[in-house]
């Protein structure tokens, strides 16, 4: 991690806009599990997960890419990231409940990703011992990906395809 100073009580976390040839950004259906930290619900979201101690924000991001959707480090290239930290609060109900209470929220490093490869390389289901993330995936237009997202992380969200628009582009 570097020098910054960051606000007390947030995760560290990395979120990942994949971007394929036509400018569509991968999202998968978060599982409607009942122990799900963040709230159950039909919730589609982009990759994004946890940084290990010690570890780079964009290692943890081509590490979480594989875990949740499949795709391994040659089938993406990074091609921008988002500059500073996005933060978000979850709901006081779950705060008690996600990670063990040890955090209010999460800080997000952001990053956008070309996918070079084939949606045959997808597969969301995890080798043991991670859990299963998304029940669904799809490619979505950028213009829909704020509102799949469950409403406590829509300014991130917002923030997110604010910054990354100009990269969804065909091509």
């Amino acid at each position: 991690m570097s020098e910054e100073t960051f606000l007390p009580g947030y995760r560290p976390c990395v979120g990942i806009m994949l971007l394929n040839r036509q400018g569509h950004v991968w999202v998968g259906r978060r599982s409607d599990a009942p122990t799900e930290a963040e709230g159950p619900g039909s919730w589609w979201q982009m990759p994004q997960g946890g940084i290990d101690e010690d570890e780079q924000p964009r290692v943890a991001v081509l590490r979480e890419l594989m875990e949740e959707t499949g795709i391994g480090a040659g089938s993406v290239e990074i091609i921008a990231e988002m500059p500073g930290w996005q933060y978000y609060d979850l709901p006081p109900s779950l705060q008690a409940k996600a990670w063990g209470g040890r955090y209010k929220g999460q800080r997000q490093k952001w990053f956008a990703a070309r996918f070079t490869g084939t949606d045959s390389e997808v597969n969301i289901i995890p080798e043991p011992p991670h859990q299963i993330e998304f029940d669904q995936w799809r490619w979505a237009p950028i213009g829909e990906v704020e509102g799949l997202i469950v409403p406590f992380k829509r300014p991130v969200y917002a923030a997110v395809v604010k910054a990354f628009t100009p990269l969804a582009m065909p091509g």
